[in-house]
């Protein structure tokens, strides 16, 4: 038997090990997993500090996509959280989209990140499109999207982004090759 050959079964069980310590992550922060793979819709908005921000611009990245509101309460505590692990994990390919639903009030946005120091990359959907294409009902919502551009996953309403159980998500995430599980 070739050495190959001797490796390929060795490699399978840890592709399998791999998939089921990534399925026990999602579990563990509540995210619930697509049916099927599909790829996130793309789209472009303004962000807070100028500029455009298209999500197609950040393939081969893991991409946490947070929708969140000035007005709602689990959203403002968990932006400092999810400030810190972006911090953490950014120069590993973790990048933080935070989408701000808020109706016209990008003065309260920016008094807000501000106020508690947040230096990540905000955008404003005052119109709601984006809102309304990830069919977003309750905030917050976080969409995990792999570096392939596809959903991996939905979180609604507020998780602790700094607990044992998204640090163990996030290697996984950055560490893992997504095409062949879920």
């Amino acid at each position: 038997m070739s050495r190959f050959a001797r490796l390929v079964p060795f490699a399978l069980v840890l592709s399998a090990i791999s998939s089921l310590a990534l399925a026990d992550s999602l579990a563990d922060m509540g995210v619930l997993a697509p049916k099927e793979r599909m790829p996130a819709p793309d789209f472009s908005l303004p962000s807070l500090h100028g500029g455009e921000q298209r999500l197609v611009d950040l393939k081969s990245k893991v991409v946490l996509l947070h929708f969140w509101a000035t007005w709602c309460a689990p959203c403002r505590k968990e932006m400092p959280e999810l400030h810190s692990i972006w911090g953490d994990y950014r120069e590993r390919g973790l990048e933080l989209l935070c989408v701000n639903v808020d109706r016209g009030n990008r003065k309260g946005v920016e008094s807000f990140m501000q106020d508690i120091g947040l230096h990540f990359h905000t955008l404003l959907d005052a119109e709601g499109a984006v809102r309304n294409d990830y069919e977003v009902r309750a905030l917050p919502t976080t969409y995990i999207i792999g570096r392939d551009g596809k959903f991996i996953g939905r979180i609604v309403g507020e998780r602790d982004w700094q607990g044992g159980a998204a640090e163990k998500l996030i290697q996984h995430l950055l560490d893992g090759d997504l095409s062949q599980s879920l």
